[in-house]
Formats: C-alpha cells, sequence, structure tokens
C-alpha cells in the first residue's frame, strides 16, 4: 500500500483565498463578517489579532481597537501596514500582549491545530477574548468534503469537530461565551447572489440546529498563569509591540506604528 504525500498546505492556502472571489465565496466572507460585527459591536481595546490564511481577508471592522493586526503565512509585495508574516502555530508576539484574537479557519488549514490554540491562548492576555472560526463537518458541507476528491478551495480544510474545539479551548483555560453554526447556503456556485434579509438575520444570530456550514465559537480567557510553549523557537524573534514588556527586537514585519525598546 502506498502512503499518501503529505498535504501541502501553501497550496491550499492560496486555494482558499482565490475562492473568496467566487459568489458563494463572497456570500461566506459577508456572512462571517457580520457575525463578528454583531458579537463585538462596541468592543474597544489595545490590540486585536487576526490570524487568518491572507491579508485581503479583514474581519471585525467595526471593533475599536487601538491596533489591528492580521497575520499571513506568505509574504506578498506591496503588503499594507499591520500584517506580519508567519504560520499560525507560531505567533511572533509576546505572551499575553493581545485584547482580541480571531481565528479565521486557521486550525482547519494547519498541520497542527491543537498548536494553533495553544499560541492564541499564549498571547492572549487574561480576561481577553477569542473568535475561532471553522467549517463544521455535521452539515451538507461536510458532507461534500467527504465525498469529493478535490482538495481546492475550502475542500482542503481539515474540517474540525465543534465539539473538539470547544474541549480544547476548555483545556486551555478558556470559558466558553457562545458556539453557533452560520451560513445554511448549500455548498454550491450560483451567478446570482445569496444574500437576503432573512438570510442575513439567520447567518447573524446562528442555528438553532448544528446544520450551518462554519461555527463560531466565543471565548474569554479565564486563567493568568503563562501558558507553556516549545522550548525554544523554530524561527525568529517574538515581535516587539507597542507597549509590551519584555519583547525582543527580531522578526521583521510592516506593523504600523514604531515598536518601543525596553
Amino acid at each position: 500500500m502506498i502512503a499518501s504525500e503529505p498535504a501541502n498546505y501553501a497550496e491550499r492556502h492560496e486555494s482558499f483565498e482565490r475562492w473568496f472571489q467566487t459568489p458563494l465565496g463572497r456570500s461566506l466572507l459577508a456572512s462571517q463578517r457580520r457575525v463578528l460585527d454583531h458579537s463585538f459591536e462596541g468592543l474597544a481595546g489595545a490590540r486585536q489579532l487576526q490570524v487568518g490564511l491572507s491579508h485581503r481577508l479583514p474581519l471585525a471592522s467595526g471593533a475599536d481597537f487601538v491596533h489591528k493586526i492580521i497575520t499571513s503565512p506568505t509574504w506578498h509585495p506591496h503588503m499594507p501596514d499591520g500584517v506580519a508574516v508567519c504560520d499560525a502555530d507560531e505567533l511572533p508576539f509576546p505572551g499575553e500582549s493581545m485584547d482580541l484574537v480571531i481565528l479565521h479557519h486557521a486550525a482547519d488549514f494547519s498541520p497542527d491545530p491543537h498548536q494553533v490554540l495553544r499560541e492564541s491562548a499564549r498571547v492572549l492576555r487574561g480576561e481577553g477574548r477569542i473568535a475561532l472560526i471553522g467549517f463544521n463537518p455535521l452539515s451538507l458541507w461536510g458532507i461534500r468534503r467527504m465525498v469529493s476528491r478535490q482538495r481546492q478551495g475550502p475542500w482542503g480544510g481539515r474540517f474540525l469537530m465543534r465539539s473538539r474545539m470547544e474541549d480544547w479551548l476548555r483545556l486551555l483555560g478558556f470559558q466558553l461565551e457562545s458556539s453557533c453554526t452560520h451560513f445554511s447556503t448549500l455548498p454550491v456556485q450560483r451567478k446570482e447572489g445569496y444574500t437576503t434579509r432573512n438570510h442575513r438575520l439567520l447567518s447573524q444570530n446562528g442555528h438553532l440546529l448544528p446544520v450551518g456550514a462554519y461555527y463560531c465559537i466565543l471565548a474569554r480567557k479565564r486563567i493568568y498563569a503563562p501558558i507553556r510553549t516549545r522550548a525554544s523557537w523554530r524561527k525568529s524573534k517574538v515581535m516587539a509591540l507597542p507597549g509590551a514588556v519584555g519583547a525582543s527586537r527580531g522578526c521583521t514585519s510592516r506593523l504600523p506604528d514604531r515598536i518601543d525598546e525596553h
């Protein structure tokens, strides 16, 4: 029996980003933006971090944070300020330096999804919030991924169980605030638009049954002790952030403001 080749996550990231330019992809992204804007309306803080697959897919734009940082696994020319190039399972930020962390399908498209959550917990301050968005395997989208041979677009993701992600968050010291599935649209492309008033309301408020294409888990960090991470960094040093204490000087990024030295 021939062993299957390891997944090429770089190719899957690019394919998923291109898929968001399709009608179905744009509709899904609009749904996710509505959900997060509704969840974080009026929320304010120092730093918001979005860990995802592309810097071109910003979320929670309505939240009032002084610094909004987004990560990208791949460098691209003409990247705007506020983008850090890094892997989701090894974030170049000091511990307890973020007030809000948004995981946008980061665990779905990572070879080590548990480490993605551990890193997010490490950089999040005590009482900070996390929003985890992932594809729901208990949906028509999950069925299509299971029967389809192609691994392009969203079908290259893992489609991790929502209950498993909730258990991992609890083990990391989080208290769940809400957990719902959203977006009951069929996983097929249509030339006409998807958005209607009823669809917007359903997408925003979530489903009582776990049938939506994706889930959004909101949780609050309830522990204050440092979270253990790997003994050594594979790549660059920790990135210094405005106002962060004990940050090192390594790692090049395009953060918007100057970096304080401590």
